[in-house]
């Protein structure tokens, strides 16, 4: 069924919506990686239906994406009577759970205690690429990283030098946070910030509509720069101001109960 109208609900999703990048299978992880992320944790279609179909996405376009996450295996999908129901598989819970710390801290993590690996365009270049696939390292450029904590045992092929007492030119902060990274978080705040003041009270299917959304935006955001201290950021970064007001949304939008969900009926 579709969703009665409230023009603040309608003018919220219209605001959020990424029409050039709403990949449908990539909300459907959204969605789960926020309120379905436990293992007994179930979405009727129905309910998924509701939740989506507002964002501009057909039924269609959805069958196709959890056929896709089926085939991927990040979801399952079985019968319940009549209805169908998803739920993220074991894959599938494993993936939303090693970025849910990142996304859903309100205070980035500041880790202490930094190295530097060097390699040249010849040499250590095999040695500089393994390290940046480990947690804790940033590519600075194509020849350096910075990572966090200890220095790893086998630099061999790398210059590796601790960081005890540095400075941070501007230069090197742009490296570690790219115009592109930069002008996507400031684009994500802009919108933020023009969602008008709360409505009317919101059923459940709403609230999760929206609650989808903002994550969905927030992750494609948080995920593509590194957990820093706020003396390595560019002048004028975006990133706490809209860490703060993403979380003072979702504060105004708690988490429906799943079986709430499911019940939902439109008028």
């Amino acid at each position: 069924m579709e969703h009665s109208y409230d023009p603040w609900f309608e003018t919220s999703v219209d605001l959020l919506s990424d029409p050039q990048n709403q990949r449908v299978w990539s909300i459907i992880i959204s969605l789960f990686g926020d309120m379905a992320q436990q293992p007994n944790d179930q979405i009727s279609g129905s309910a998924l239906t509701r939740i989506i179909t507002p964002m501009g996405i057909k039924p269609e376009a959805i069958r196709v994406a959890l056929h896709r996450l089926r085939k991927d295996g990040w979801i399952e999908s079985a019968r319940s009577g009549r209805a169908s129901i998803h739920y993220l598989t074991q894959y599938g819970r494993d993936q939303c759970s090693a970025v849910t710390p990142r996304i859903y801290a309100r205070e980035p993590a500041a880790p202490q205690g930094w190295h530097v690996l060097i390699a040249t365009d010849t040499c250590g270049q095999s040695a500089l690429d393994q390290a940046l696939m480990l947690p804790g390292y940033i590519a600075v450029n194509r020849t350096t990283a910075l990572g966090c904590g200890p220095r790893p045992g086998n630099t061999d092929d790398l210059l590796a030098l601790d960081a005890t007492n540095f400075s941070l030119p501007s230069w090197f902060k742009a490296q570690l946070f790219p115009t592109e990274i930069s002008k996507s978080c400031a684009a994500l705040l802009n919108v933020l910030n023009r969602i008008p003041p709360p409505g009317p009270e919101l059923n459940s299917a709403q609230i999760a509509s929206l609650r989808t959304l903002i994550v969905h935006r927030w992750r494609r955001v948080v995920l593509r720069h590194p957990d820093l201290p706020a003396s390595f950021y560019p002048a004028a970064w975006p990133g706490d101001a809209c860490r703060h007001k993403v979380f003072s949304l979702l504060d105004h939008l708690p988490r429906p109960n799943l079986a709430e969900l499911g019940e939902t009926v439109e008028a």
